[in-house]
């Protein structure tokens, strides 16, 4: 069974890149706070019907068809309309985002690769000592600056952007990075697409899309 969980997870932790086996018990947001619960039933569930589970930290995943609440459509959007964009921590943050069509070949690659009790993939693998059970990064390994981000979101629009420059936003962390050697050590498989090449994606489908 293949579950999906978040980067969020990882909490406060400050020392990068988040490893699997990293404690994760300081929960910024509710959101985060639910899913590091599912996480511990879904281990629980595992152990005690045996049954496979695969639990994925997804990192800032980005690309068409996106959520409509996550900044690279939110951007977009108010860039193409020439409204503001609000620009939390004054910039001042790094995500890791992930391109959906890296995130679809690392899942369809892990179909084939069930944890097994008793059986790590590598020394770093957050396998279960008493359940077939792990939980997985699925990530780009390479933060980006936020105004690094707004400007291939700018470069690919043709426009710049008005930035509303705020405060940290609450429940939010200065920075995500994911160590994906687990998931390498699982496939062979890295996820490599560049932001600006998925950021040029995602634009050039959105003004498809929305006859803009």
């Amino acid at each position: 069974m293949l579950l999906a969980s978040t980067s969020s997870a990882c909490g406060a932790n400050t020392d990068v890149p988040y490893v699997e086996t990293q404690r994760a018990d300081h929960q910024m947001s509710f959101y985060a706070a639910t899913k590091k619960s599912n996480e511990a039933m879904a281990q629980s569930y595992a152990h005690l019907y045996d049954l496979p589970i695969t639990m994925f930290r997804f990192f800032t995943v980005d690309g068409p068809w996106g959520r409509s609440d996550m900044a690279l459509l939110k951007f977009t959007d108010a860039i193409l309309k020439d409204r503001p964009i609000d620009v939390y921590n004054h910039g001042k943050m790094k995500r890791d985002f992930t391109y959906v069509d890296d995130l679809v070949r690392a899942l369809s690659m892990l179909i084939d690769a069930a944890p097994v009790t008793g059986q790590p993939a590598s020394e770093n693998d957050s396998l279960s000592p008493v359940a077939p059970f792990r939980v997985l990064n699925i990530g780009n390994n390479s933060p980006v600056e936020l105004g690094d981000f707004i400007r291939a979101i700018e470069a690919s629009c043709g426009k710049t952007a008005v930035k509303n420059l705020m405060p940290m936003q609450a429940g939010d962390v200065p920075a995500t990075w994911a160590d994906t050697s687990l998931l390498h050590a699982l496939t062979q498989y890295k996820p490599s697409t560049s932001v600006e090449e998925g950021v040029d994606h995602f634009v050039r489908w959105y003004r498809a899309y929305y006859g803009i």
